[in-house]
């Protein structure tokens, strides 16, 4: 009987965060990194690691929250690996979850992962209240716009002339939905003057 690999995944919200103290000294014979977003799992290292773990083979994980930021994503990740006979070993919380389905185990998960959904919410509604502070005292401007009042006015006429969105879209380095929207945006400034 072969012995499985030993996987890490390690996982970073931005590039310039550092990923040296996840699974630091864990002997890994392979590791896949990705510095995105823990809010969706197409992410494209997490995308390859599940293309390459096999029956055997044990994931770690430094904490749950590098791997899924909702209890749904993470419960769903957890029973497609462990039913592929795969173990994930979480090294914060010090959990291992192997497809022996015990009741305390999945409490632990769902408790865990309930207070970390808690956690994000609160942070994000501190968040939104310093942003509220911050515009009634005049010093929060919001994100600049990805189009100025001159390259919209150039856009609207190009359009007008019979250019295609997505081509004007590719050449200003925006989406589409950018496009109409800093267009709907200066079609409401001009009706208010």
């Amino acid at each position: 009987m072969t012995t499985g690999k030993n996987i890490g995944y390690i996982r970073v919200s931005t590039a310039d965060q550092n990923t040296a103290r996840q699974l630091e000294g864990v002997a890994l014979d392979r590791v896949f990194e990705d510095k995105a977003s823990g809010g969706t799992t197409n992410r494209p290292a997490w995308k390859d690691c599940l293309a390459f773990i096999r029956e055997g083979d044990v994931l770690h994980v430094h904490s749950i929250d590098r791997l899924a930021r909702n209890l749904q994503d993470l419960l769903s990740i957890l029973t497609t690996l462990t039913a592929s006979g795969v173990t994930v070993r979480f090294h914060k919380e010090a959990l291992e979850f192997n497809g022996q389905d015990s009741p305390f185990q999945r409490l632990q998960l769902q408790l865990i992962g309930a207070v970390a959904e808690f956690e994000r919410a609160m942070i994000k509604e501190r968040q939104k209240e310093g942003i509220a502070i911050a515009k009634s005292a005049g010093k929060y401007k919001g994100r600049k716009p990805s189009l100025d009042g001159a390259q919209v006015a150039e856009v609207r006429r190009r359009l007008e002339s019979g250019e295609k969105v997505a081509a004007l879209a590719r050449e200003y380095g925006v989406s589409r939905q950018t496009l109409y929207e800093s267009l709907r945006r200066q079609t409401a400034r001009l009706g208010q003057r």
